[in-house]
């Protein structure tokens, strides 16, 4: 049984949150090897209300952070903060992944968060067709006001970003390294930028992702998918292989009780599969954005 560190009414900081401590905490969670995303999920479902630095000395727990602040300041990040469930403005909306993440890092600006988000998303190596494509949806869901969430991988990502920005919107990247780091590299610029105007969110641990090598952190990805699902109302599917990480977020979008648009054009492509089976499911095939705008009224139900 885990052994939970309580704090008693002198403690200083029994009476608030510390981001500083349970960053800390939870930075030290992950140094079991055997921690992952739905492990750590599991372990504070058996403990209603627990937060990271009730499971950590707090002592250990101000040590790590420290040093992952100082390492967070080394790569120029600037200003950066941390959302915890129980505590500030953690959104309740990630509850609705199976395994829902405890704390997120982030750098920008936090209130978008509670904007309308839509993620669009699709293959690191779009046809021509699906550029053009991702750059009208795009164009069209800024003019109705909705925030563009998607992860600042090559390809689609990227487009989608950036046409958001051309287009005056508000965008959001769920990055699955954590906010030291970028992937790919010639994204820094972009990375930077969003940071700086917009919104950056990460809920890969600094400390786990530098210790281990790349092909370990390769798992961070798929899983900020299902986080990034949860942020969003709407999934849209530009263009994506039989073998694509966004399929691991239209599966957790369907899941989560949230809509998931596939452009019509997937479905014309004989090699695909998925395309089918997600349908049958209940994701929606549109042939354009109207056919997306039907199912995403003016106003949240």
């Amino acid at each position: 049984m885990d052994t939970l560190f309580a704090l008693t009414p002198e403690d200083p900081g029994s009476l608030a949150v510390s981001p500083l401590k349970e960053l800390g905490a939870y930075e030290v969670l992950w140094e079991d090897p055997r921690a992952t995303f739905k492990s750590l999920s599991v372990k504070f479902a058996e403990h209603p209300g627990a937060m990271p630095s009730d499971f950590v000395p707090p002592k250990r727990a101000l040590e790590v952070a420290e040093k992952v602040r100082q390492s967070l300041n080394a790569s120029d990040i600037g200003k950066f903060g941390v959302r915890v469930h129980g505590a500030g403005e953690y959104p309740e909306k990630l509850r609705d992944a199976a395994y829902p993440v405890e704390l997120l890092y982030f750098s920008g600006w936090w209130d978008l968060v509670s904007s309308r988000c839509v993620a669009v998303v699709g293959t690191r190596k779009p046809s021509d067709e699906g550029k053009a494509r991702t750059k009208r949806i795009v164009r069209e869901l800024v003019k109705d006001d909705f925030t563009i969430v998607s992860g600042l991988a090559a390809g689609v990502d990227t487009v989608a970003h950036e046409t958001a920005i051309d287009a005056g919107g508000r965008t959001i990247a769920v990055i699955g390294t954590p906010l030291s780091h970028v992937y790919p590299r010639e994204n820094a610029e972009l990375q930077k930028r969003i940071a700086s105007e917009f919104l950056v969110i990460s809920q890969v641990p600094v400390c786990r992702y530098e210790r281990q090598d790349y092909r370990r952190n390769r798992l961070f990805f798929p899983e900020r998918n299902i986080t990034m699902s949860a942020l969003t109302e709407a999934t849209i599917i530009v263009e994506a292989g039989e073998t694509s990480g966004t399929l691991i977020q239209a599966k957790a979008a369907l899941q989560q009780g949230r809509k998931l648009f596939i452009l019509d054009s997937c479905f014309k492509k004989a090699n695909l599969t998925w395309p089918h089976k997600l349908a049958e499911q209940g994701a929606i095939r549109v042939k354009d954005y109207e056919d997306v705008r039907r199912h995403l009224p003016a106003t949240p139900d």
